[in-house]
């Protein structure tokens, strides 16, 4: 039986085939998956883990705080501007930043500890009600606000989630277009901070590189499958 670390081996052999020599970061998204799941990930050099819930996060990161003193924490779901604050306190990169709103109360909450919060803007590349993220022309709304407005945001990236396809290769043009909005974006920043391009998960993550991407969110892949009814 295929173990946890035999999985992230699997994986960055996959990565590093599909970089061709560009340097891609492995996020293990440990959404759903016990404190053991996440300590076993963590002793095969992952350096960054990823959730999407606020009210399982935090939990798991007690049980683990003594494991995560150098592992950078991505939140990666929804965020209402109501969990804003502790997705502030105890996230180093928030990728899923999807409005101006959302921005005000990110940078307030940062402010008022003296953070600079690392975001990234989640772009909408797919027509699916269910996907979140903000449409092109938003993207680059919300990145003028923040570099205006909100002295204790930094813009480092776009993040985006594509549709599912059984044909792999239907998702393609999804991650040409965030590749695209993301290089002119990165040309009008003229940001060196300005250099993550999140997209890619278990299914897809290898023609997410191949179109650009140099962070993937890797979860199923690495665990297993999830169980929702836990």
């Amino acid at each position: 039986m295929e173990t946890i670390a035999d999985n992230i081996n699997f994986i960055k052999n996959k990565i590093n085939s599909a970089a061709n020599g560009r340097e891609v970061k492995l996020i293990a998204v440990t959404k759903t998956f016990s404190a053991d799941c996440v300590k076993e990930a963590l002793e095969c050099d992952i350096t960054d883990i990823a959730e999407s819930k606020i009210q399982e996060a935090l939990p798991k990161f007690d049980i683990l705080k003594d494991k995560l003193n150098d592992i950078c924490k991505h939140f990666i779901g929804h965020l209402q501007s109501n969990k804003a604050k502790k997705a502030v306190l105890n996230f180093d990169l928030i990728q899923s930043l999807d409005s101006i709103d959302l921005a005000k109360d990110i940078n307030r909450h940062a402010e008022d500890v003296n953070k600079i919060q690392k975001c990234l803007i989640e772009l909408k590349v797919s027509e699916e009600e269910t996907k979140t993220g903000a449409c092109e022309d938003k993207v680059f709304e919300i990145y003028k606000y923040c570099t205006q407005n909100c002295k204790n945001i930094s813009i480092n990236g776009i993040m985006t989630i594509a549709p599912y396809f059984e044909d792999k290769e239907k998702v393609r043009p999804y991650f040409k277009k965030a590749f695209e909005v993301f290089t002119n974006l990165q040309k009008e920043s003229k940001d060196n901070n300005f250099k993550i391009l999140s997209m890619g998960m278990s299914d897809d993550f290898e023609i997410a590189i191949q179109e650009g991407s140099n962070m993937v969110r890797v979860g199923t892949a690495i665990f297993g499958e999830r169980n929702y009814d836990k």
